[in-house]
């Protein structure tokens, strides 16, 4: 008995002194790579009071732990060099620590895309081997709050292990900038497939906009069934402004308005049905059910499985859900008042906008459960009608991975202020023909970010929508064009930012073009004029539009050397308009130096655009070569030459 107490001591006391040990955080692990000249800041958490003591090479700092638990040291600044490793309380906490430039990739789905995924794979995978560059990758997280951590991060040096699933986009800048710079390089990637700028800021910054949804989004925490049903209202708004039904004629309200089909559970590329190959579009899916008095009295959960991509779920006409992913289960919790005794309906609209789409199922999985545990299969019996309307439909503002802040708080918040170069950032997309306007969006994010990470003029790398859709053949209004020129505005205000032009390296029907390799290159050239002062100018810019007699006269700046034209002698893709809608023409342009000279035609222009279409064909280039890239400008009255009297 009294060797079995004393092992108990013993183990106790064992057990007290792990957890006194001070943590740091998990950015700081083997491999990682610090910023160079700037005071480096190392961070975790230890017992309230405890004294805690980093060394890092030579410098060593220390601190004692607040009453939060938590503890920061700010280490001198260094040059570029290293390996060193990393100490807390003289244990080892990361190895083969270096000093160099690190970079903050972030965005949806074309960052978030892989080398493995883009051009020329196996052949750039082949010299990826490079010790002096060092990757992370940020796990998809969300959270309500911001977070002080992400567990399990690490570090990893380049190799074709490590390189092929990491941001191609990311990847390719930064091997660029190694290349320059001779220093080491870290690049850190946190990006999302699919989301909206909102879902990376924070939920002061929302408000701060008077965004309308924040409420919604406030609401959710504390009372989800009325967040649904005002979410479940302002996506009637919207479906009844694209179907012309009236109140209470909606599909969800009274379904045997539509002609219906038999489904079956699995996604609809999977039914056998050639109408359903390759179908991407909107499609209501139906299912009908009796209860009990006793059964309908209860609370329920309503499980659809997977629902690939975007759902907006009613029962009984009442919504109770909403969710963007291809890979989140749906879960919908029921009130008691929502069930009825007698014939139930769920009624599911689904939206796919690209490979498979609908419930995946198994047919088993999809039930309703209630609150006494008795289970009610639903995974027979379904119909479908497919939607004929246009448009995306909104999305919840609280939806989990989608809707406003839970992806900042879950992986941005947690980088704290760790030291960095810059951000690029490839994100838009999702945001094309969302009310409000992007660029006070994108500034926001931008101030946002730069308070975080404690630099004023931390550069930003935006990079502009690519072209994707369908193309012009006459003079129309463009909801990519116009999100391409809000990046440009937000970028212009920005004496800290610069613009990276991609509208001519996508793919007409692959939103997720591959050649991420020139994406990279023009990365690299715009880092290496904002964040590193070279002389090489980041890319044409237009400055102004003015008068000059009958005609106009469009000024650049950014231009390596003169502007050309490919294939031809006219610039491409430029339109005079007048102040109403629909005023538009396309014109013939001649390069003149730096600047483009349109000839009057006789009709009134107040402005000029360059490229507006979701699939631009533009031919107008400097010597880099970069494309001037697409832009609406007003003119202005004509300016005085130098000199002029």
């Amino acid at each position: 008995m009294k060797g079995r107490t004393l092992a108990a001591i013993l183990l106790l006391g064992s057990a007290s002194a792990a957890m006194a040990e001070p943590r740091v955080n998990p950015l700081f692990s083997d491999h990682a790579v610090l910023q160079r000249g700037r005071p480096i800041p190392v961070w975790g958490t230890a017992e309230p009071g405890a004294r805690v003591t980093v060394q890092f090479g030579a410098a060593r700092g220390t601190a004692v732990t607040g009453a939060d638990g938590t503890w920061r040291v700010a280490l001198p600044a260094r040059p570029a060099g290293g390996p060193d490793t990393l100490s807390v309380n003289g244990r080892v906490v990361a190895r083969g620590v270096l000093v160099g430039d690190v970079w903050l990739c972030s965005g949806q789905s074309n960052m978030e895309l892989g080398v493995n995924a883009a051009l020329n794979a196996w052949n750039e995978l082949q010299s990826a081997d490079d010790p002096q560059l060092r990757l992370l990758t940020i796990p998809h997280r969300t959270a309500m709050r911001p977070q002080a951590e992400i567990p399990g991060l690490a570090w990893r040096p380049a190799s074709r292990e490590s390189v092929g699933p990491f941001s191609a986009s990311c990847y390719y800048m930064v091997r660029a900038l190694r290349a320059s710079q001779n220093v080491p390089v870290g690049a850190i990637a946190a990006s999302w497939g699919g989301t909206q700028i909102r879902s990376w800021l924070d939920a002061t910054s929302i408000a701060a906009m008077g965004d309308a949804e924040a409420w919604e989004f406030i609401v959710a925490e504390h009372d989800p069934a009325r967040a649904n049903a005002r979410f479940g209202e302002r996506w009637g708004e919207w479906w009844r402004q694209q179907s012309g039904d009236a109140v209470g004629a909606e599909p969800w309200r009274r379904s045997d308005r539509l002609t219906w089909s038999p489904a079956r559970i699995g996604y609809w590329e999977e039914w056998g049905d050639p109408r359903f190959a390759g179908f991407n579009g909107m499609v209501w899916m139906r299912k009908r059910f009796t209860l009990t008095a006793a059964e309908a009295a209860q609370g329920a959960t309503l499980s659809l499985t997977v629902i690939d991509e975007l759902d907006q779920t009613f029962v009984n006409g009442v919504a109770v859900g909403s969710r963007y992913s291809w890979e989140a289960p749906r879960d919908y919790r029921l009130g008691p008042n929502v069930l009825r005794a007698g014939e139930n309906e769920v009624i599911v609209n689904v939206y796919d906008g690209s490979g498979a789409g609908g419930l995946s199922g198994p047919a088993d999985a999809v039930r309703l459960t209630l609150a006494d545990g008795r289970v009610k299969p639903l995974g027979e019996g379904w119909e479908y009608s497919v939607a004929r309307i246009g448009g995306n439909p909104p999305r919840s503002s609280f939806d989990e991975a989608m809707g406003f802040t839970r992806i900042y708080n879950g992986m941005v918040a947690p980088l704290g202020d760790y030291g960095l170069t810059g951000v690029a950032w490839y994100q838009g997309e999702s945001d094309v023909g969302l009310a409000g306007a992007y660029a006070d969006r994108l500034a926001a994010l931008m101030g946002l970010w730069r308070r975080q990470f404690g630099r004023p003029d931390l550069p930003f790398l935006i990079v502009g929508l690519a072209n994707y859709g369908p193309f012009a053949t006459a003079p129309a209004e463009s909801g990519w064009a116009d999100l391409r020129e809000q990046q440009r505005r937000a970028v212009a205000r920005d004496p800290h930012a610069a613009l990276v032009v991609a509208m001519d390296l996508g793919e007409r029907l692959d939103i997720h073009p591959g050649n991420k390799q020139e994406v990279g290159r023009r990365l690299a050239r715009a880092a290496q004029a904002l964040a590193y002062g070279a002389h090489a100018p980041a890319g044409p810019q237009v400055v102004r539009a003015r008068r000059d007699g009958t005609g106009v006269i469009v000024e650049f700046s950014g231009l390596t050397g003169a502007l050309r034209t490919w294939s031809g002698t006219v610039v491409l893709a430029l339109e005079l308009c007048g102040a109403e809608a629909g005023s538009c023409r396309y014109v013939e342009g001649r390069v003149d130096g730096r600047n483009v000279r349109i000839a009057g035609d006789g009709r009134p222009a107040t402005r000029v655009r360059h490229a507006w279409a979701d699939s631009p064909v533009t031919n107008l280039y400097d010597d880099a070569p970069l494309p001037v890239g697409p832009f609406e400008v007003p003119i202005g009255a004509a300016v005085r030459a130098e000199g002029e009297q």
